[in-house]
């Protein structure tokens, strides 16, 4: 049994990380622009399927694919903000955004089930299958590959916020976007571009997340969406930080769950969200992003 949760608590890490990207992409929207994008969960998916189309029609390895989805999934939230979300205005900006990307959400999964049928894929390469030995535990290639690729895309983001021009201007809007205006801060074009990385990094998600499920179909989008809104809240809405611990510590105690019942993982993995929320309503590092260090 001890062994069981050691492999379960590596596991957890691991793909907390990878979920852990995927919800800093998404407090990263609401922190710059104050609005909760609801198509994040088929936005992954669609990043799957672009890594399998690139995988299985042109043979491309899939973290090589990542070159092209990356770019491809940043260009897709830059349309999605102005096309969707720049013509909001006024105090209902908020609430009139949840309604406005789960229409994005409808209609791009209306699109996938065109294209590709509501059948279940899956993304292979020798390292989905293959593992390593690390102190008596088998561990996934893809796994150990996904965690520290996340690692460093969480870090490098971290990097943009705190290290450079872009960063400022993205911490002066979350503050004040009329001061933001007023020193000459193109608060547009900071809000499409943040939005286009927080829907960039789904490209990375949505390939692991093809390949260490059982498969997925556009309905896929659902679950990931659920499971990335409660992250996020866990963590503290607009804290990047909050997110990346709040997702870690809630896959892993899914995980080692799952080794006693899986039926109650999903149940321990939303009531671990409630307990925390009744104890700190806040979240576990609920501040707004312009004042993380």
């Amino acid at each position: 049994m001890g062994r069981q949760i050691y492999e379960a608590v590596i596991d957890g890490l691991l793909v907390g990380a990878v979920y852990g990207l995927m919800a800093v992409g998404l407090t990263l929207i609401f922190g710059v622009l104050d609005i909760i994008n609801i198509a994040q969960g088929i936005l992954v998916i669609v990043g799957a399927y672009l890594s399998y189309v690139l995988s299985v029609h042109l043979h491309i390895d899939l973290f090589l694919g990542l070159f092209i989805t990356v770019p491809a999934m940043f260009l897709i939230g830059i349309a999605i903000y102005w096309v969707f979300i720049r013509p909001l205005r006024g105090a209902e900006r908020t609430s009139m955004s949840l309604l406005a990307t789960y229409a994005v959400a409808l209609i791009i999964e209306g699109v996938l089930y065109w294209v590709f049928t509501p059948g279940y894929v899956q993304l292979n390469a020798w390292y989905v299958t293959s593992s390593v030995r690390l102190f008596g535990y088998y561990l996934p290639y893809i796994y150990l590959f996904a965690g520290a690729l996340a690692v460093v895309l969480v870090l490098a983001i971290y990097a943009v916020l705190y290290r450079t021009r872009f960063g400022r201007s993205v911490r002066a809007t979350v503050q004040d976007q009329t001061a933001a205006r007023l020193v000459g801060i193109n608060v547009n074009r900071v809000a499409a571009l943040t939005f286009g990385i927080g829907v960039a990094v789904t490209a990375v998600g949505g390939m692991v997340y093809g390949a260490t499920n059982g498969g997925f179909n556009p309905n896929s989008g659902y679950d990931l969406i659920s499971r990335l809104l409660a992250i996020v809240i866990l963590g503290g809405l607009g804290s990047i930080a909050g997110a990346l611990v709040a997702s870690v510590f809630m896959i892993t105690v899914e995980s080692v769950v799952d080794i006693w019942s899986p039926n109650w993982a999903i149940v321990v993995f939303y009531a671990a969200l409630v307990i925390v929320l009744i104890v700190r309503p806040s979240g576990l590092l609920g501040r707004p992003l312009a004042r993380e260090q």
